[in-house]
């Protein structure tokens, strides 16, 4: 579960139950029908999510050295063992009196660990031992120095047992997990199959802070179900979203489809832009479980959220709706002309079904190249 929900009773058939009232409550309780009201709590129950105000104001500094830190300049191309001895690497090796230790320290920690459990030998190097994460992530003018529960360690080259030390040994690390960087994470579409990533140790939610006109969006995902990407001093999809509407002249009171919306990058950056309605869509479900929790967190209100639901309307607010559904089917259930489709596919998807479709459905198309 990723939020905690109130539940509201919304129907009672009594002539259903034939048993004591005491009976009756209990089974009532199992099969009522539920209404649920977004409130937000990770599952890991610690505070990996945090709204967008709270994310901006805390983190403003988040990876900057103090004045005191300090660090041994490593080369990420050569051995780690020819650089400095493996043996004294420990979790207060080159760690500051504040706190925070060098991202390039804290990715040898994590290479001693793996050459310990054999998953990577003494010529090992600090470009190839992982795929460094850090949480939350935006566009940092250097080498971030890294604090308690900041870092997410992805790498192909990886078990259980490494995996828990690692999570134990190093407190910069919030969570490892398994996965072959050049795969994708998600679905390509309803005739594949979904490719995620192993949580192998820890809680795998990240947030990407993602610079726009009109202010910064903050996106969680959970890391091992939902696509990297990594944030830009300008986002390109942004760019191109922003430029499309300025084209078209979609500037106030518009309405957009956000047909595969990923986690929800484009459409909520198009309620920020002056949409009076967006329809948000993805075939993967995490993604859209995703869409529903950053509304709420870049202050969408959403009024009724149930992740249980599939191949529906999961998710809506006064401005908004979440489905659930391959865009090819969007049509059976949305009866509205929108000023705006966006189409941001899959890498290595043919979009042209997906645009005959939504040309059903909008008057302006965009694909995401």
């Amino acid at each position: 579960m990723y939020f905690d929900h109130r539940f509201h009773l919304v129907h009672l058939n009594y002539l259903k139950y034939h048993i004591s009232p005491d009976s009756f409550i209990k089974k009532l309780i199992e099969d009522l029908i539920i209404v649920c009201i977004m409130e937000l709590k990770c599952k890991c129950g610690s505070t990996c999510i945090r709204t967008a105000e709270e994310i901006l104001i805390q983190n403003k500094e988040a990876f900057n050295p103090c004045q005191q830190c300090e660090t041994i300049p490593l080369k990420k191309f050569s051995p780690l063992s020819e650089q400095i001895n493996l043996n004294i690497i420990d979790s207060q090796f080159e760690r500051c009196s504040c706190g925070k230790r060098h991202l390039d320290i804290t990715v040898a920690h994590v290479l001693k660990l793996m050459v310990d459990e054999d998953l990577q030998n003494e010529l090992s190097t600090l470009r190839n031992t992982c795929v460094p994460l850090i949480t939350p992530a935006y566009p940092l003018q250097a080498i971030p120095y890294l604090g308690d529960k900041s870092l997410i360690v992805l790498s192909p080259k990886m078990n259980q047992q490494c995996a828990e030390r690692i999570l134990e040994e190093i407190p910069e690390v919030k969570a490892v997990i398994k996965g072959e960087t050049n795969k994708t994470v998600g679905i390509k579409d309803s005739s594949h199959e979904p490719h995620v990533y192993e949580t192998l140790a820890g809680c795998d939610m990240r947030c990407d802070i993602i610079n726009t006109p009109q202010g910064p969006i903050c996106l969680h995902k959970d890391q091992s179900e939902i696509h990297i990407e990594f944030p830009a001093h300008r986002s390109p999809k942004i760019t191109s979203t922003s430029l499309f509407m300025k084209k078209h002249c979609i500037d106030s009171d518009f309405t957009v489809l956000d047909a595969t919306s990923g986690p929800g990058t484009l459409g909520i950056f198009s309620l920020m832009s002056g949409a009076s309605r967006v329809v948000f869509n993805d075939l993967w479900k995490p993604a859209t479980n995703m869409t529903a929790l950053n509304l709420e967190v870049n202050g969408f209100k959403v009024d009724f959220f149930d992740e249980t639901l599939e191949k529906c309307m999961i998710a809506h607010g006064e401005q908004f709706e979440v489905y659930n559904l391959d865009i090819r089917d969007l049509g059976s259930v949305l009866d509205e002309k929108f000023d705006l489709c966006i189409i941001d596919p899959f890498p290595g998807v043919n979009s042209k079904e997906f645009v005959e479709s939504a040309s059903k459905l909008a008057r302006n198309i965009l694909v995401i190249e």
